[in-house]
């Protein structure tokens, strides 16, 4: 059999172990629609940036989502899977390397465009927020480039964890102050320049404010935002170089 029905296979794989463990699966979908209702019911009276509540709140939350289902579920799933010795075990079977971290990432980028398809729904049916169906290349360009980028970053991290005790401090240490300075939990805008000039380093608050920018109906020329695609990008292939130096299929001793 040659590799790419190995990867596909692999895929399907991945698919079945996540829905038969039915706690995962709740929280990975639950998480964001909760954070989505808690942000509209403490501000959903105001407005922010200019646009109600709900509107800043559904592609942040959107953000959150492809993050959470991406970058934060790959570094450590692949660094439980290190250290319990399956990476190890796996390089002696007749699946190819590539393939098996292929059916991982793919399985990942098929939740975060399921989260994506729910959390948009979410608040087009409850909070009336429209779906830009008429920026959808630029919707699916920062969604892919977004994606892609945080896959390739959760490869790297786990490349340097070193050990699956200390993969959750360290993932959430690396992501979850970002979400707070970088347009997600809160909107940023009107924040200290200090403050927004650090999360713009950054590239949760680019991939925010790229995909907010889909969303807002007063931005203009199809509202692709290249110079934050371009950031976003940038980390990516940071991460993909610091993947392949560092990534280890044995346990770290």
């Amino acid at each position: 059999m040659s590799a790419l029905p190995l990867a596909l296979r692999q895929v399907a794989y991945e698919n079945r172990a996540f829905w038969r463990n039915p706690a995962a699966a709740f929280f990975t979908f639950f998480f964001p629609l909760m954070f989505m209702v808690i942000f509209n019911v403490l501000f959903g009276a105001g407005r922010s940036g200019g646009v109600p509540i709900p509107e800043f709140y559904t592609p942040a939350v959107i953000v959150f989502a492809v993050i959470t289902a991406t970058y934060t579920n790959i570094a450590m799933m692949v660094t439980v899977s290190r250290d319990n010795g399956i990476l190890k075990r796996m390089r002696g079977t007749p699946l190819p390397p590539w393939a098996y971290l292929s059916g991982r990432i793919i399985h990942a980028v098929l939740v975060a465009a399921l989260l994506v398809v729910i959390v948009a729904a979410f608040g087009a049916i409850f909070y009336d927020v429209r779906v830009p169906w008429d920026r959808l290349p630029a919707l699916v360009l920062t969604l892919a480039v977004g994606a892609a980028s945080f896959c390739a970053m959760g490869l790297a991290i786990a490349g340097v964890i070193p050990n699956a005790d200390s993969a959750p401090a360290i993932v959430q240490f690396s992501i979850l102050p970002l979400n707070f300075i970088s347009n997600v939990f809160i909107d940023m805008r009107g924040a200290p320049a200090w403050i927004n000039t650090l999360s713009e380093i950054f590239p949760v608050r680019h991939f925010a404010d790229a995909l907010l920018g889909v969303y807002d109906p007063s931005r203009g020329g199809g509202a692709f935002a290249w110079g934050d695609l371009a950031v976003l990008a940038g980390w990516g292939f940071a991460g993909l170089f610091v993947a392949l130096r560092y990534f280890s299929w044995e346990p770290h001793h």
